[in-house]
């Protein structure tokens, strides 16, 4: 019996866990602007401690055992024929290309501040944004991380657990920063980043500037609620102010916003065989799906809509869960929904989280690689 082709656009977090569910079943042929699996997760990490972050958040696509039957193609979709069922793309040379499919899964993402964007990108360019991002924020002796999300709060708590000489600030635009968890999470949050000695700034709305999503920059930083200039050698700008990488697809397929509309089974109305998931589908006012096992759910789908069979529907959680501030010295600290805390000893992160539950457990088995250099 032929094996069905799915066309998976977008190799980000969750493109390759829906990826490697998919080739189970299917001839998977996947769309990355990536060399390699570069995540969009623990930016504070990313910025304090480069070379972790990279053993645990950039992987090369050939080290993942689960997507050695996966065809993956290195260029940017630059088009969709829902009538004709084929995608269109344009790899580094400019030349286009077109691949069809019996479904397609969108999970192209969006972008979010300087780490996550669309750019085709060889290994050599994002070493160079990796190592330039690091040096200005350990360069800088005043460090501003404006937003109340978990980014910036992992941020505030990695910067200054890195380096406890430097100044810290955090200005969120609300009473209390992470409004969507449960209001337990933000003051043992609040409690660890006071420890760490960062200074919060609550009530502070930020005028962000059009340069927010590019480089590290210094300030000042403005406020619309009234609050002088703040300065700062360098600031993070984690506002969610998040774009959808959808540029490419028919506008009757896009939001009012540019997410892709998809119904409870994460299927795209008035486009057969197609699917979205992860941050770039309009499954709820978070985008929940990128979390919350919807890789599991759009495979299964998939796979249901291609034998005619009944699919599930999604159902988003009512508050956001999990680790807040990321991996620390003493260990990781994850929330739960009703905001209570457990905390996994720092022995354990490594061998037991990182290796067992997640290479293994969740992305099927990661082959070892030499470690990066920087």
């Amino acid at each position: 019996m032929t094996r069905p082709r799915v066309v998976v656009a977008g190799l980000g977090d969750t493109g390759v866990l829906s990826a490697i569910r998919l080739a189970r079943f299917a001839d998977v042929v996947a769309i990355s602007t990536k060399p390699g699996w570069l995540s969009g997760q623990e930016l504070g990490l990313r910025l304090a401690r480069p070379e972790r972050w990279q053993r645990d958040y950039r992987i090369d696509f050939d080290r993942f055992r689960g997507l050695d039957g996966v065809r993956i193609v290195q260029g940017s979709a630059i088009g969709l024929d829902v009538a004709a069922r084929t995608l269109r793309l344009r790899d580094d040379a400019g030349i286009e290309s077109e691949e069809p499919y019996d479904a397609l899964v969108i999970a192209t993402g969006v972008s979010n501040g300087f780490w996550r964007d669309p750019r085709l990108q060889g290994a050599g360019q994002i070493d160079h944004a990796l190592a330039a991002a690091h040096r200005r924020i350990a360069s800088a002796a005043t460090v501003a991380i404006v937003g109340g999300g978990p980014a910036a709060a992992s941020t505030a708590a990695q910067v200054a657990e890195r380096w406890p000489e430097k100044t810290v600030h955090l200005y969120f635009p609300r009473e209390r920063a992470l409004p969507h968890h449960h209001h337990r999470v933000w003051s043992q949050v609040a409690d660890r980043l006071q420890g760490l000695g960062v200074a919060l700034h609550p009530n502070h709305r930020a005028v962000v500037p059009a340069s927010a999503s590019g480089e590290l920059a210094g300030g000042p930083i403005r406020w619309s609620s009234g609050q002088p200039d703040a300065e700062a050698d360098a600031v993070v700008w984690a506002v969610g102010a998040v774009r959808p990488h959808t540029s490419w697809l028919p506008e009757d397929l896009l939001d009012e916003q540019g997410f892709v509309r998809v119904a409870p089974t994460l299927q795209v109305p008035g486009a057969d065989g197609v699917f979205a998931v992860g941050d770039v589908a309009a499954t709820d006012p978070l985008r929940t799906s990128a979390r919350n096992q919807g890789h599991k759910l759009v495979a299964a789908n998939v796979r249901a809509h291609l034998l005619g069979r009944r699919l599930r529907a999604y159902r988003p959680p009512g508050r956001r869960w999990g680790s807040v501030l990321g991996a620390q010295a003493d260990g990781l600290q994850v929330f739960a929904p009703n905001g209570r805390a457990f905390r996994f000893p720092v022995w354990s992160v490594d061998p037991v989280l990182q290796r067992f539950v997640v290479r293994r457990g969740i992305y099927g088995g990661v082959r070892p690689s030499p470690p990066r250099s920087m």
